[in-house]
């Protein structure tokens, strides 16, 4: 497991746990759950903020949030 942040752009994974208490309740609300599909799109200058893509909504998170969010990378075929 590697943290979200450190996810290339472009690439995917599935949301496997984060700390509910570090992250914030909109981020619940709009889908980031264990089990859903993630895709960086962008990082930003100094790579803050991250724009990702949960499901089929499209958001943008700080760094530091996007470190307490653990991901599965998905195997390219």
């Amino acid at each position: 497991m590697v943290t979200l942040d450190e996810l290339k752009t472009g690439e995917k994974a599935i949301i496997e746990v984060f700390e509910t208490k570090n992250l914030p309740f909109k981020l619940i609300e709009m889908g980031c759950l264990p089990g859903s599909s993630v895709e960086l799109i962008h990082k930003a200058f100094l790579n803050d903020p991250l724009y990702i893509k949960i499901d089929e909504s499209y958001l943008a998170i700080r760094r530091e949030t996007a470190k307490e969010i653990f991901v599965r990378r998905e195997i390219k075929i």
